[in-house]
């Protein structure tokens, strides 16, 4: 991908994250806290973002192939297996604890919070953590076929 059009396309969705309210954790946590001071309105930012990603895919898969690749890279796994559950609950429960999740985490960096400055660091030490794992594990294993 064109490095400009990647930039571009970083700077619009961190915009997104911060007119929406995605890099407020404390937005982020309201609108988890279903029995307290819940705050519906980012049902609304994922409403519109699932229609986005809807007509955008309907209209990117009419073509053969991206307009910059030879073709589209899809994932190929398919199963949902203990790893996949495990990381998802991990993730999920550092949202839940955090308020942030990675995109609006790093989108609020610059703003210097003290949540912020907290939360990046532990993500990127979980990410390391969990490549180590998984290559561990990987080597006990052997490798994949």
């Amino acid at each position: 991908m064109n490095p400009i059009l990647g930039l571009l396309s970083g700077l619009v969705f961190g915009l997104g994250l911060v007119v929406s309210g995605m890099a407020d954790p404390a937005k982020v946590l309201n609108f988890l806290d279903l029995f307290g001071t819940w705050d519906p309105s980012l049902a609304f930012v994922m409403a519109g973002a699932t229609v986005t990603a809807h007509v955008g895919y309907r209209l990117v898969w009419r073509r053969a192939a991206p307009l910059r690749m030879p073709e589209f890279d899809l994932p190929s796994a398919r199963a949902i297996d203990a790893p996949l559950l495990t990381g998802a609950a991990l993730f999920g429960l550092g949202w839940g604890i955090g308020g942030f999740c990675p995109g609006p985490a790093l989108t609020a960096l610059p703003l210097a919070a003290p949540g912020t400055l907290v939360f990046v660091p532990a993500m990127l030490a979980g990410l390391w953590m969990g490549g180590r794992a998984k290559s561990a594990m990987t080597h006990r294993k052997g490798p994949a076929t």
